[in-house]
This record gives structure tokens, C-alpha cells and sequence, in this order.
């Protein structure tokens, strides 16, 4: 009779949950605890937005002087676009690039400060912290974004404004900022040293940014260089900012395969930085 007491008074709900509906809540919990990080960087930026101000100055040199310098030479056949016109998505994308790749060595210092060991103890799994991280460096891109877009159309550039535009250059901007955010968070569980991040991020770059059709089209490249900005996953982020951005502009590759790539790259990304980012805290 007590066996029987014993066994009614346990709840249903404190018996162990078979695997499956563990998987299940989990996958429910996953944008939660990304949000969660978001959320942090946007009190971050909402106490000291200096960070993005200051970063906001490259953009601003780019369009403003070798923008209007080339303009004035139309030494690069840009089709139908001036060439204000044409650089601008690209210097958007360049401005996102160079905002993401730089972000591993904030996980550096959270290593060295001893947050991120209270990060990996707690149970949120190791993609909701590489995935959280990585949309924070895409709200500050959205961020930057906005300043570049004012900044464009003060200069005269031909801009989209309808809605499904803006929301997706807001797409293709979040994605960009992912996928290098993150390719910059392996960088970081590699070396786990802020001077030798540091190097290796500059050295990066401008190789990123040079050999991609973000400030000349991939026609006038040589063959090999061609190849390369074929794997750069910045080349398909221009060309979708480009069709997007501009009156006039056109995806080279069709927005379908551009946004395809930048969706497996930060897949593909995910799943590496997310079994290394635990190596990080050693």
C-alpha cells in the first residue's frame, strides 16, 4: 500500500525526459539564448556607441575621397552605374568586414577576464554562444549600416528605399556580419593570443576586401585573381547589396545563389567555431 502511495505522489513531470524531448526543448530554447547575448551587446552599445562612431570613419574616407576621386577618372567600367553608385554597397560590405573580423578578440579578453568560463559552465549549448555572438556583431553592422546608407545618399548615390529592399540589404548586412564574425571567433580559438589575433585580422582584410568585387567588377580581374573572388563569401554579399542598394544595380550571380552561400558559409562556420570555442577557455 505504501509502494502504491509512494508511486502516485510523484509528479509526471519530475520523471526524466526521454531524449528526444530533450533535443526537442532545446531546439525551442536556441533563440532565446542567443537573444540573450544580443541583448547584452545592446547595452553595450546603448552606454558607449563611441565604438561605433569611431569605426564609422573608415566608411566616410572610402566614399568620400576614393569614391569621388575615381568618379572623376571613370577608369572602371561600371556599366549603367557611376561609380559612386557601384562602390557604395561595396564599401557597406567592406565596413561590415571589417567590423566582424576583429570581433574574436572581444572573446579574448572575456577569456582572460573569466567570463567566458561562466558562459561554458552554464547550459546553453555551444551553438547558441557562437551564434549569439555572432548576430551581436550583426547588430552592430545594422548599426554601421544606417550610417553608410545616410552617408551615400548625402553624396548623391542612387538609392533603393522600398521596403522589401531595405529589409533585405538588413538580411544580407546581419548574414556578412555573421559568417566573418564568426570565421573571426575560430581565428580566435586558434591562436587564443590578442597581439597574434591582431596580426593575423590585419593581415586578412584587405586580401578579403582586394579580392573581391566590392571596388571594381570581377571582368576586369585576371583569371586567377577571378577564381579567388569566386570562393570570397564577401563577392556574394556585394553582389546582393548591389541589386539591392542601388537604382539600376543587378546581382551578377542572382540573389538566390548569394544569399545560398552566405547561408552555408555561416553553417559550414557554426559547426567548426562551435566545437572549438570550448578549446578557447584552456
Amino acid at each position: 500500500m505504501k509502494s502504491l502511495e509512494s508511486n502516485l505522489s510523484v509528479p509526471v513531470w519530475s520523471e526524466p525526459l526521454p531524449e528526444s524531448s530533450r533535443k526537442t526543448s532545446s531546439l525551442f530554447r536556441l533563440p532565446a539564448q542567443c537573444l540573450a547575448l544580443v541583448e547584452i551587446e545592446f547595452i553595450k552599445l546603448r552606454r558607449d556607441p563611441t565604438d561605433l562612431l569611431t569605426r564609422a570613419v573608415q566608411p566616410a574616407l572610402w566614399l568620400l575621397i576614393f569614391g569621388n576621386v575615381f568618379s572623376k577618372l571613370r577608369a572602371v567600367p561600371t556599366g549603367d552605374l557611376t561609380y559612386l553608385d557601384f562602390m557604395a554597397p561595396g564599401i557597406l560590405a567592406q565596413s561590415v568586414l571589417f567590423l566582424a573580423i576583429f570581433y574574436g578578440i572581444g572573446v579574448i579578453w572575456e577569456r582572460d577576464l573569466g567570463v567566458m568560463h561562466k558562459l561554458l559552465v552554464s547550459p546553453a549549448p555551444r551553438v547558441a554562444l557562437v551564434l549569439g555572438k555572432a548576430l551581436s556583431a550583426g547588430l552592430r553592422a545594422l548599426v554601421q549600416a544606417v550610417f553608410v546608407y545616410l552617408l551615400a545618399w548625402l553624396l548623391g548615390v542612387h538609392l533603393k528605399w522600398h521596403l522589401p529592399e531595405l529589409l533585405g540589404v538588413g538580411v544580407i548586412v546581419t548574414l556578412g556580419a555573421v559568417a566573418f564574425s564568426i570565421f573571426s571567433l575560430i581565428i580566435a580559438c586558434i591562436v587564443k593570443s590578442r597581439e597574434r589575433f591582431m596580426g593575423i585580422g590585419q593581415v586578412l582584410t584587405m586580401p578579403l576586401f582586394f579580392a573581391s568585387n566590392a571596388i571594381y567588377p570581377i571582368a576586369i580581374m585576371p583569371g586567377w585573381l577571378k577564381v579567388v573572388a569566386r570562393l570570397n563569401p564577401l563577392t556574394y554579399q556585394v553582389d546582393a547589396l548591389r541589386a539591392l542598394m542601388v537604382e539600376g544595380g543587378a546581382s551578377h550571380f542572382g540573389l538566390g545563389i548569394d544569399f545560398a552561400v552566405l547561408v552555408g558559409t555561416v553553417a559550414i562556420l557554426t559547426t567548426v567555431s562551435a566545437r572549438l570555442y570550448a578549446n578557447l577557455a584552456r
